[in-house]
């Protein structure tokens, strides 16, 4: 062996080190870990609320056509108030909107809570707070995603965000869990009151996050700051491919619509509950072993493969004919979403000026909240004609041959590298002056 090669036990441990997730933004950023162990607990919380809504409204009335109609409710509010909520984030205090939001989103909650503690609970509140939480979350929504480049040093974004995905996606993995388990034995009351709970305590480490003021000359908020937002988007057509594949995968790739047909059509309606949870559980490991993307520089191309193996992944657990392959491809394109996800936050994080920012975090809201949805329509409309399998395998394929498509028309995204693409030059020398400026202040 050569002595300059280290031996194997040595090159394991370089490996894991390689893969556990970078911890810099929780070291450096007192405000990030705040901001962090708010989310963890938020996190935790809404998915109680998440659960006891659906439910409570089955039991109200008996109609699966009821409870599917609280998205109706909900996204309509989020479109139009996340929006809003991008030109509020980038004209005032991001950690005041974030905070007030907050405390908007706990007072709600607790209205479904007194709806719930009454002899006889009435379904019609219940629909315009859920119009109203959407409507809250889709004014803070910005505002919280475009907190965190500004508390955390620039070259440590991918690692904020990705410690971000750990603590989303664990929730994603035992929230369901958790919530269905206090729901069953102690009520949708009970969930909603430890949801409450769970806000008091995100808003005592809120206040403690320092002032985040706006940029010095902030344009105020207004129907032509929010077209101001769109251009600039459309200006940037690498952002505008992001936006547009996730849009793809979404439409064409996102059939957890059909999941309760698709565990019966393999026989093993027990797989109901697994289904849901695979592609969580594949996002969590990605985030675990996320050390790895911090070294990434050409996240357009990572963006476009994770996109391919989610549309591959997803084509495949529409041909398998058992449910555990089918479960292994479901965790799988949950963790190339992750990486997708990485790839994209790291992107506009890295890219967008601070002065635009929350109304690109705006935008983003929207092909968040459109792309899932059309999915849900697609995929049941499809395996209505065809089939259930063949819409799962179906779609997979359009979302390879429309990525690929994409990538193809916007070779900006392909293209992108942050230690070359002169928007990232621009924050980054921004992020420069804004710590030396804080140095100065410090002395």
């Amino acid at each position: 062996m050569n002595d300059a090669e280290p031996p194997p036990s040595g090159r394991v441990r370089t490996l894991l080190t390689s893969l556990r997730p970078d911890l810099a933004p929780w070291h450096s950023s007192r405000d990030f870990r705040l901001l962090w162990l708010s989310g963890c607990i938020t996190s935790l919380g809404s998915f109680l609320t998440y659960v006891a809504v659906p439910m409570q409204i089955k039991d109200l009335t008996g109609s699966s056509f009821a409870v599917g109609l609280v998205g109706a409710f909900e996204l309509v509010p989020l479109i139009v108030f996340g929006l809003w909520g991008g030109a509020l984030a980038d004209a005032l205090d991001r950690r005041k909107l974030v905070l007030f939001s907050e405390a908007g989103l706990g007072l709600l909650t607790g209205l479904l809570l007194i709806n719930a503690l009454l002899p006889t609970p009435v379904l019609w509140p219940v629909y315009l707070v859920a119009a109203l939480v959407a409507a809250t979350d889709g004014l803070q929504r910005p505002a919280l995603d475009s907190l965190t480049p500004r508390i955390v040093p620039h070259d440590q974004l991918t690692a904020a965000f990705a410690l971000n995905s750990l603590y989303r996606n664990a929730g994603s993995v035992v929230g369901p869990a958790l919530a269905g388990i206090i729901v069953a034995f102690a009520g949708v009351q009970t969930a909603y009151a430890l949801d409450v709970l769970t806000f008091g305590a995100s808003l005592l480490l809120l206040a403690r996050i320092r002032a985040v003021p706006p940029p010095t000359g902030a344009e105020k908020p207004s129907v032509r700051a929010v077209l101001t937002g769109v251009r600039y988007a459309w200006s940037r057509k690498d952002l505008l491919g992001t936006y547009a594949i996730d849009v793809c995968a979404m439409l064409f790739a996102f059939p957890v619509a059909i999941f309760p047909f698709l565990a019966s059509e393999l026989g093993a309606d027990w797989a109901l509950g697994p289904m849901y949870a695979a592609s969580a559980v594949g996002a969590l490991a990605v985030s675990a072993t996320s050390g790895w993307t911090s070294r990434v520089h050409r996240h357009g191309r990572l963006l476009v493969v994770a996109a391919l193996g989610w549309g591959g992944a997803m084509a495949l657990a529409g041909l398998c004919g058992a449910v555990w392959p089918v479960l292994l491809c479901l965790a799988l394109a949950g963790g190339a979403d992750q990486i997708s996800g990485i790839a994209r936050s790291t992107m506009w994080n890295q890219s967008i000026p601070d002065e635009v920012r929350g109304r690109m975090a705006g935008v983003e809201l929207l092909s968040y909240s459109v792309g899932p949805q059309l999915g849900q329509v697609r995929a049941g409309g499809m395996a209505g004609l065809v089939g259930v399998r063949a819409s799962v395998w179906a779609g997979g394929v359009a979302c390879v041959v429309g990525v690929l498509a994409l990538a193809a028309a916007l070779p900006r995204l392909l293209s992108y590298d942050d230690r070359t693409d002169p928007h990232a030059a621009a924050v980054r020398a921004e992020h420069a002056k804004a710590e030396e400026a804080r140095a100065r202040a410090a002395v």
